[in-house]
């Protein structure tokens, strides 16, 4: 059985690598690559599994809830991504990055009893990125 539940949370980055020229930034990110950076209000799903207790359920809701706000959203509501959110220090600033990042956040001593199971955000309309993990 899979639990999966929405959250929306509003942010800032900038995509840009310091491995490139300010052309080639330009040129590969284009208006994402503006040095003031641009927001998004990213929908954030989040998708356990598990088996059905006793209750009816694979996990409390809250509790997955709670788990969520302290280790994720937290840390990105609100945020320029580049400079407050340590995960992403080293990396671009993306959103495939940044789905890989709450991952490992929410993965970090993990204590429910499903076993987190996905990590789907969108940041437009058009443009969602899923990861599966392990």
């Amino acid at each position: 059985m899979r639990l999966t539940r929405r959250y929306r949370f509003s942010a800032s980055h900038r995509l840009n690598s310091n491995e490139l020229t300010a052309d080639e930034n330009a040129r590969l990110y284009g208006k994402c690559n503006n040095p003031y950076g641009h927001g998004h209000d990213y929908v954030l799903d989040v998708s356990v599994e598990g088996r059905v207790d006793a209750s009816g359920q694979i996990v409390g809701r809250n509790a997955l809830d709670e788990l969520v706000q302290q280790r994720v959203l937290g840390h990105v509501d609100y945020r320029n991504l580049n400079c407050d959110l340590p995960e992403l220090n080293s990396q671009v600033a993306t959103t495939q990055n940044l789905a890989f990042a709450i991952e490992r956040m929410l993965a970090r001593d993990w204590t429910l009893p499903a076993r987190l199971a996905r990590v789907r955000i969108s940041e437009t309309a058009r443009n969602t990125f899923e990861l599966e993990t392990k």
